[in-house]
């Protein structure tokens, strides 16, 4: 059978592999018989920048431009020219010639046209194969009217000759459920008066690598070295990100656009230090700006008399004493005061937006938790005990600790309350509760959703240790401090027990801490305590996820406490994985990855630390990005011993 596509006709991509819908890439056969691929707009039909195009077109010779296009019975597709010559957009001796075979072409969703092949009489789990497709590498397409292969702010990799969309660090997506759709940032700069004129004390950088969006930039600054490009993004209140190679850099704005990898390159993506900026009320007694007003009234006066500028020092005398009288003195030591950028709230109104503390959510070793309504937006509330001297570092700690992170698997940080002994945190709310809630709940998780809870958490660890000015111990992991929003996002929570480093050191010692079936045996050793305990805490909770089991776990017949971690080791060497995640068809089904997950968290129990891999490379091995080696036995010491 022949198939003939005529001038000014085509056909659109889906929106997705599940959504037939029209999408937003389009195949067309112009009327000067170029076929080209380009975008579109959905709702209007629109054409945006063509992408790829076969180049049949020709304004010199009409005669020697495209009139066809031809997909015949051999399972070819060509362009027959007016003068009868034939463009060929798949080589004839690539196609499966005879009578043997399938054949169809479309242009995906992902904006791939693409040219497959099937045997008729197909045996087993046989599928379509792909013979041709076009452009060769969807991801270096560029757009000047739309955002690019992926959507505005995202960034397309290959994923063997398949496009794959994802999120940069910064950003996450609009539609949890179109990973190829836009990417909304978690910080959007302003160009308010503060912002703009504190750039360099409100700002930081989140560093990445390897990423581009080519026409997004508004300024080019060269030769600049990374710390001038830096600087200028972070006083550039128009600034964005940062794009930093071979000793030139380009500031970007949002949206960004045509989202690709490039080797060499260097992007910094600015975010708020400590979060959104504290919203005051304008006009209060004592703030900077009607001292500011008050100022300028007075330089016009000044020029009018002597008498009037002695009446106007008398006024100002008289009204700076009444501010400095109505001001509110602080009942407690300044010492105590915490210095962050987050809104400070009184503890009267964190007892009105909680009903008076009437709904708990759960408690911890040092305080407890609330649920509360602050504006619009539903909030948690960590009420911290103040009977302990180590409730005051607690809360130093937990404050100084997450005003200065920036991660989308890390429970965001919105406000305080530190009047005297009351002392609260006020945190995003997080839907669908802890991780061990839902983990240990009668109906499991799919292998899916665990696989992607597990990386979440790796990559927020691994911020923690690695990406902070300041870098941070965990020193409490666990399914109870990961909480889980309305997305299945697993976000850390509860740095109560964080231990702050500073990034030229690389130990600390303290007491110990943690939770039972969780610590690491430099605990109990008094050895210096690395960022090594939070990777044996992960490797436990890895463990967890995998199996659906406690950490400890009582098996039938038996008085003694099995620990997870012998159990995995067990099971791993007999290999019986099978029967360590009950028979989980899903997971079996994806045994090699089942299998590399059980190595990883095998290798971060070990019991000598230095054998347990870094976070950073914990993420690279649970990504297939690196192979993963046979792990040792590990010990069980930690969790037997506390």
């Amino acid at each position: 059978m022949i198939q003939v596509m005529e001038t000014d006709r085509g056909m659109n991509s889906t929106i997705s592999a599940t959504n037939f819908s029209g999408g937003r890439f389009q195949l067309r056969f112009q009327q000067d018989g170029n076929l080209v691929l380009n975008t579109r707009d959905i709702l209007s039909g629109n054409a945006y920048d063509v992408y790829d195009s076969s180049g049949t077109s020709d304004a010199a010779n009409s005669t020697n431009s495209g009139e066809k296009v031809i997909y015949d019975a051999m399972g070819c597709i060509y362009i027959l020219k007016r003068n009868g010559e034939r463009f060929g957009l798949t080589q004839r001796d690539t196609v499966p010639s005879g009578d043997y075979y399938y054949y169809r072409a479309t242009l995906d969703y992902d904006g791939v046209f693409r040219q497959y092949y099937h045997p008729k009489n197909a045996t087993g789990n046989t599928s379509w194969e792909v013979i041709s497709f076009m452009p060769e590498n969807i991801c270096n397409i560029r757009m000047r009217t739309d955002s690019g292969a992926c959507g505005y702010n995202n960034v397309c990799s290959l994923d063997g000759n398949r496009r794959k969309c994802e999120c940069p660090q910064g950003f996450s997506l609009l539609d949890p459920n179109n990973p190829s759709g836009d990417c909304k940032p978690d910080f959007t700069p302003t160009c308010d008066q503060v912002e703009s004129n504190n750039g360099e004390d409100l700002f930081d950088f989140i560093e990445l690598d390897n990423i581009d969006w080519p026409f997004s930039d508004y300024v080019k600054m060269a030769p600049s070295d990374e710390d001038t490009c830096k600087s200028a993004c972070l006083v550039d209140c128009f600034c964005a990100v940062a794009v930093y190679w071979d000793n030139q850099c380009w500031r970007k704005r949002l949206p960004l656009s045509n989202g690709r990898m490039t080797a060499g390159v260097k992007p910094f993506v600015k975010y708020r230090i400590g979060g959104p900026p504290p919203q005051i009320p304008p006009g209060l007694p004592g703030e900077k700006n009607d001292g500011r007003s008050l100022i300028v009234v007075g330089s016009v006066l000044l020029g009018t008399s002597v008498f009037v500028i002695f009446v106007l020092i008398g006024v100002i005398c008289v009204g700076f004493f009444v501010i400095y009288k109505k001001k509110p003195r602080n009942t407690y030591s300044n010492s105590n005061d915490v210095e962050t950028n987050l809104p400070r709230f009184t503890f009267q109104e964190l007892v009105e937006a909680t009903e008076g503390f009437k709904y708990e959510l759960g408690k911890g070793a040092f305080g407890t938790v609330y649920k509360g309504v602050i504006g619009k937006r539903t909030v948690a509330m960590k009420k911290l005990n103040t009977v302990v001297q180590d409730g005051e570092k607690e809360f130093k700690a937990e404050v100084d600790a997450i005003a200065r992170t920036h991660q989308k698997n890390l429970v965001q940080l919105l406000g305080y309350c530190d009047n005297g002994e009351q002392r609260v945190l006020v945190y995003e709310f997080m839907s669908n509760g802890t991780l061990a809630e839902y983990l240990f709940a009668e109906t499991k998780p799919t292998w899916r959703q665990r696989i992607y809870i597990a990386v979440g958490i790796a990559k927020g660890l691994a911020y923690l240790h690695e990406e902070c000015s300041t870098q941070i111990i965990h020193c409490d992991i666990k399914p109870q401090n990961i909480l889980l929003d309305d997305y299945l996002n697993a976000k850390i929570s509860d740095f109560g027990l964080a231990k702050l480093l500073m990034m030229n050191q690389s130990h600390t010692n303290t007491g110990i801490r943690g939770t039972k079936g969780y610590v690491a045996p430099e605990w109990f050793r008094q050895m210096p305590v690395t960022v090594k305990v939070d990777v044996y805490s992960f490797g436990v909770l890895l463990l967890e996820i995998i199996s659906c089991r406690k950490s400890l776990v009582y098996e039938s017949g038996e008085k003694g406490v099995a620990v997870l971690t012998d159990l995995a080791w067990d099971y791993y060497q007999e290999g019986r994985l099978d029967t360590f995640v009950e028979n989980d068809l899903e997971a079996l089904d994806d045994y090699k990855k089942l299998a590399t997950f059980v190595m990883v968290g095998l290798w971060c129990v070990q019991e000598n630390s230095s054998m347990r891999p870094t976070m950073r490379k914990v993420i690279q091995m649970l990504e297939g990005g690196i192979e993963v080696a046979e792990p040792p036995c590990p010990c069980s010491f930690s969790v037997t011993g506390y």
